[in-house]
C-alpha cells in the first residue's frame, strides 16, 4: 500500500478529515492538501506528526498486515515492562493467564 492509500485509510478508519488530521497533528491544511490534492510524498517528520495524531508509529503505519492501536493503557503496560526482570515478566505473564481462564 502507498502512502497516500494508507493516510486515505486512516483517516477513513477513523471518520476523521483532513481537517481534523491537521489539528490533532499541528500540521498545516495546506501541508496535508499539498499531500492529498497534488500527490506529494510527505517528508518523515510530517509522517511522524501524522503518526503521533493517530497514536501509531511509523513501523505500524508502514505495516502491511492489521495493526494494533497503542492506546495509552498499551503504551503504560509496554513502558512498564521494559523495566521489569525476567522473573517478573513470568510473573506477570502466569498471573493475566490466570485471569483469562474461563
Amino acid at each position: 500500500m502507498d502512502t497516500h492509500a494508507r493516510l486515505r485509510q486512516l483517516l477513513e478508519e477513523r471518520g476523521w478529515t483532513a481537517y481534523r488530521l491537521a489539528k490533532e497533528s499541528g500540521l498545516s491544511e495546506s501541508t496535508l492538501a499539498n499531500i492529498f490534492k497534488r500527490n506529494t510524498v510527505p517528508s518523515i517528520s510530517t509522517l511522524e506528526a501524522v503518526c503521533a495524531a493517530f497514536g501509531i508509529s511509523l513501523a505500524q503505519f508502514f505495516a502491511d498486515q492489521d495493526m494494533v492501536e497503542l492506546t495509552p493503557e498499551l503504551k503504560e503496560l509496554f513502558d512498564n515492562w521494559v523495566s521489569l526482570t525476567p522473573e517478573q515478566k513470568q510473573a506477570a505473564l502466569q498471573m493475566i493467564r490466570a485471569m483469562n481462564v474461563k
